[in-house]
């Protein structure tokens, strides 16, 4: 694969340092895109204009990223259709009667519970846990940022120990690209050496049991508890605010069956969709269309639903979903600005070019976690984990067999240096798709959370160091 070198890694650097700096995420985004092309097309700015929007264009038009998109709009329609029904605000009180949200913490350990059954798709689980959990922390005076930063640490995390879903069958797959005789056999061997995503999940059920706040996020709770407010002053969240707190139709019953059936028959729909399309086989089957069933079926039910009590007409229920869609504008520009910037890397080979840098300066038995920071780097650079899990390992398995190494840690750390990046990297789509779901500011969500991150990945680097002296 050809890599432009050093030149490969500037923009996502600059990008990065950008988004974070300003909070400017379009223009980060955008800016990243551009001087991919432009390095591409031998710094010729007009070239790299016109090269950067037929990219664009391309990967818009993707039929996998397209029904992404179409999913993520639609979504908007699902939290509007909750909201307007009575139905989340019928959720909430009957948790408070059942108990389930008489304190912080059990409502966090509520959204814990929520975002760890839906591990078949990542950004799938991120917006079902946010949109059911929003309401709850606003009620106890929770900031966005926690939520966010919950619902993220247990999001790519859990995808990845619990493999029974795209994420499973992708690593398979490369794994048996890579000529290892039991692929699901060693697939199933790393889940324990995955120490970044075991770490992660652990340090989120902390945070909730203890309530401890570090860094930017005792100033995020410190603001909620004494001012409060939600969000900072110039926050600029992911949902429109009308989406995000928009109150029930007046006269509505506030009734939880009138979120309950919608989310749940999209929940369910999910893996069927799954099933038929991988013939089947549930891990072969197509997430990308799996989504997108789940919530047109969750919509209809709800339009019927609603129809039938009398909550809705047909023309209503209509006029409520335009809402949620036109609220949900901003993440579909963002999404598609990510994907286009997943093509921008590939072409530019920065994961190559960084994996060959440090590939030559490996001592064996610092190599377990040397792997697991260099795909740290990758993944935060690209903020794609899948990409990372690609550039790895291919790189890790040949490593295997010419040193020794013991196949499940060097796998694990691979594969858990793909899922940081994934979880913390300002340009991942499931770190932009987590502040959408909590209706936060997106750096305020990358800023909060990236100390929990941080501590996560040193104390995977210090069992990676350990294991890689002892098998």
């Amino acid at each position: 694969m050809q890599s432009f070198g050093w030149l490969s890694i500037l923009p996502p650097v600059i990008a990065i340092g950008l988004a974070i700096k300003t909070k400017q995420v379009f223009l980060s985004l955008g800016l990243f895109v551009w001087l991919g092309w432009t390095i591409m097309n031998g710094w010729n700015p007009v070239d790299g204009l016109i090269e950067s929007v037929e990219v664009f264009l391309t990967s818009v038009t993707d039929p996998d990223n397209a029904r992404v998109l179409l999913f993520s709009v639609l979504i908007g329609a699902m939290i509007t259709f909750t909201q307007a029904s009575g139905g989340m605000e019928g959720f909430i009180r009957w948790v408070d009667r059942a108990g389930l949200a008489k304190s912080k913490r059990s409502v966090g350990i509520l959204t814990i519970v929520v975002s760890m059954t839906v591990f078949l798709e990542s950004n799938f689980g991120l917006l079902v846990s946010g949109s059911v959990a929003r309401p709850l922390f606003d009620k106890c005076r929770i900031s966005r940022e926690k939520l966010s930063y919950i619902i993220d640490a247990t999001c790519s995390p859990k995808c990845i120990l619990i493999p029974l879903n795209a994420w499973g069958a992708y690593v398979i797959s490369l794994l048996a690209a890579q000529d290892v005789a039991n692929p699901v056999a060693l697939m199933l061997a790393v889940l324990p050496f995955n120490f970044y995503a075991i770490l992660a999940i652990a340090l989120a059920v902390f945070v909730v049991l203890t309530g401890w706040n570090i860094g930017p996020m005792r100033e995020a709770e410190r603001r909620v508890t004494e001012e409060g407010k939600l969000l900072r002053d110039g926050a600029r969240p992911m949902m429109a605010s009308e989406v995000a707190a928009a109150p029930p139709l007046k006269g509505v019953p506030l009734r939880s069956v009138n979120m309950i059936a919608p989310i749940g028959s999209m929940v369910a729909t999910v893996p069927i969709v799954l099933w038929l399309t991988g013939d089947g086989d549930i891990m072969a089957g197509s997430g990308s269309q799996a989504v997108l069933w789940g919530v047109i079926v969750g919509l209809l039910v709800g339009v019927v639903l609603y129809r039938a009590q009398g909550i809705m007409t047909v023309s209503e229920a209509t006029e409520q979903a335009m809402k949620g869609i036109q609220g949900l504008v901003p993440l579909v520009i963002v999404l598609s600005l990510a994907f286009t910037i997943g093509a921008t890397t590939r072409a530019l080979g920065t994961g190559v070019f960084v994996a060959q840098a440090a590939q030559a300066t490996l001592p064996t038995g610092m190599v377990p976690a040397l792997v697991f920071l260099l795909a740290c780097f990758i993944a935060f650079s690209t903020g794609t984990s899948w990409g990372t899990f690609a550039i790895m390992i291919p790189i890790v398995m040949p490593m295997v067999e010419i040193l020794g190494l013991h196949p499940a840690l060097a796998v694990g750390a691979a594969l858990g240096g793909g899922i940081f990046g994934d979880h913390c990297s300002p340009i991942s789509d499931t770190t932009i798709v987590a502040s959408m779901a909590s209706a936060t500011d997106h750096i305020d969500h990358v800023r909060t959370q990236l100390p929990y991150a941080l501590l996560a990945a040193g104390g995977a680097t210090a069992l990676f160091v350990a294991f890689g002296f002892v098998l």
